[in-house]
């Protein structure tokens, strides 16, 4: 089986979409099973689910007054 690279895109005031990923691992080392083979993970820090997106920038980004 031949493994995709890697690519981690920074969408702009939203996430970050991770593709490829073989392993994602916690501040403490723990494994995190990704549920997709592309996912978002949050980076506003709002969301409910950590550390997935679930788009709640979108309302942090209208609150500052931003286009989000």
């Amino acid at each position: 089986m031949q493994h995709e690279t890697p690519t981690i895109t920074v969408c702009p005031d939203g996430p970050l979409l991770v593709r490829g990923v073989t392993e994602l691992v916690d501040a403490d080392g723990n494994r995190i099973e990704p549920r997709r083979r592309t996912f978002a993970l949050c980076r506003c820090g709002a969301t409910g689910i950590p550390p997935w997106c679930d788009g709640t920038h979108k309302l942090v980004t209208r609150a500052r007054g931003g286009d989000g």
